[in-house]
């Protein structure tokens, strides 16, 4: 009993599991912060293109054509 508690204490498979685990959580939200500012400029330069286009492009008309 008293050799199974040593080798427990020893162990350090679960240690290394948690390590891992943490490691993958904090990429997770480094990658989570990056996709939401590129998101958020992303979004900016859209809106800036969309609006320079409607300023420079005359509004199109109906479309009829003569028959």
């Amino acid at each position: 009993m008293k050799s199974q508690i040593i080798r427990f204490m020893k162990d350090e498979e679960g240690a290394t599991a948690i390590e891992y685990g943490l490691i993958a959580g904090l990429i997770s939200v480094a990658i989570i912060v990056a996709v939401t500012a590129v998101g958020t400029d992303l979004s900016a330069v859209f809106n800036a293109i969309s609006t320079k286009l409607k300023s420079v492009v005359p509004a199109v008309g109906g479309g009829g054509g003569s028959t």
